[in-house]
């Protein structure tokens, strides 16, 4: 070894061969590419993951949602009325919009509302009020029949006749009168709540018939405008499932109406068609309203025919609302919002559960437009874009407009 021999330089450990990596032919990246390991669990995990991460987004945004309702419950109430005046009216008033101005129309359209609600709520009146001297000499005369055949029975014999009802119902009263004096309050407050809401939602209703789509072009001003067109098919998808519970509720009503009218004729129950009416009045509250028409067409036939045709009434009624829940509802506001009957009562008990009787009331009606939207916007939704090696693969594969010729 010399003195000008080269000194070589110590090197590190021998790296292994690499080898080239192959470039398909049209395709933007390798053919060959190592795999990377999942990061954590399997695939299904992750995904299930993910979408465990989405509900809990969507439950959250829900929450608060209803969360907000109940700080402004009124004004909630008066919006709901609203826009359901808004679809009972609007027939009405594009039918006078053929003889005179469009807001005039709307105006006759709400007043010729109201006049027919009080014409049904006064004859209602009337129509007991006229009887009512009557009405009460049959109610006593009722009791006390009432009280006959309790007697014979060995468990009820010692409820007493009449008199002794009257006098336990008065001590009842006069010991929980301090209980019922605070009731009184609340539900003077809840009342004063309830002609607020009235009052807002007419207040509403004006404007959405007069003003309905100047005020919707205005809220979609503030959607993309590449997006209007989505937007314009969800909400005229939501407003129709919408109308068309609304209206099925009343179709719904008016036969509930006109056979508990002809059921009462039939068996002989005085005032059977101001009772008529108080059925279709009552059908537009759930739960409360049916109950309460109930009620009072047993009290009338106790009071004019006596115990027993009172069951036979209660009995019928029973089978009216049995009608109404089971066949008609179904069929008719089922069909317009696109719901199954079982979710129906699915989702009418988790309204009730949450939100009383106001969540039975717009559970449905809510959650049709809900669906309805959510379907017309999934069917719309614009097409991915594809993988820039799928869109150079068809750029490459496409012939040029010299080779098509």
């Amino acid at each position: 070894m010399t003195a000008n021999a080269p000194t070589v330089a110590p090197t590190t450990a021998a790296q292994p061969p690499t080898t080239p990596q192959v470039t398909a032919p049209g395709s933007a990246t390798p053919a060959h590419t190592a795999v990377r390991p999942s990061t954590f669990g399997t695939p299904w995990l992750r995904s299930t993951g993910d979408l465990a991460w989405r509900l809990v987004g969507v439950l959250v945004a829900v929450a608060a949602v209803f969360y907000v309702i109940s700080l402004v419950q009124v004004v909630f109430v008066a919006l709901f009325l609203a826009l359901v005046f808004t679809t009972v009216l609007l027939p009405l008033g594009d039918f006078y919009d053929r003889a005179m101005p469009r807001g005039l129309a709307m105006a006759a359209s709400l007043l010729t509302a109201v006049l027919a609600v009080g014409a049904l709520v006064t004859y209602v009146v009337t129509s007991v009020t006229s009887r009512w001297e009557e009405l009460a000499t049959e109610f006593g005369t009722g009791l006390t029949d009432l009280a006959g055949l309790v007697s014979g029975v060995p468990v009820l014999a010692d409820l007493g006749g009449p008199e002794q009802w009257l006098a336990d119902g008065g001590a009842w009263l006069q010991a929980n009168a301090g209980d019922y004096a605070g009731t009184a309050a609340e539900s003077a407050g809840t009342i004063g709540e309830g002609a607020t809401a009235v009052v807002l939602a007419i207040f509403c209703t004006v404007f959405f018939l007069t003003q309905g789509g100047a005020m919707w072009r205005w809220a979609l001003g503030f959607v993309p405008a590449e997006r209007h067109d989505r937007w314009e098919a969800a909400a005229l998808a939501g407003w129709n499932a919408f109308s068309g519970f609304t209206r099925g509720m009343f179709f719904v009503a008016l036969a509930d109406g006109v056979i508990a009218g002809i059921f009462l004729s039939v068996v002989g129950v005085p005032l059977a068609l101001p009772l008529s009416v108080v059925v279709f009045l009552g059908a537009f509250v759930p739960m409360i309203g049916p109950v309460a028409a109930i009620v009072v067409s047993v009290l009338v036939a106790l009071a004019a025919k006596g115990p027993v045709l009172a069951l036979v009434v209660l009995i019928g009624m029973v089978v009216v609302a049995q009608i109404d829940a089971n066949v008609l509802q179904p069929l008719i506001t089922g069909k317009q919002v696109s719901l199954h009957p079982v979710v129906m009562a699915l989702v009418v008990a988790a309204g009730s559960v949450l939100g009383g009787l106001l969540g039975a009331v717009v559970a449905v009606p809510l959650t049709g437009v809900a669906w309805a939207v959510f379907s017309t916007l999934r069917a719309t939704a614009p097409a991915a874009p594809a993988a820039p090696g799928e869109a150079a693969g068809a750029a490459q594969g496409a012939p040029s407009a010299d080779e098509a010729d």
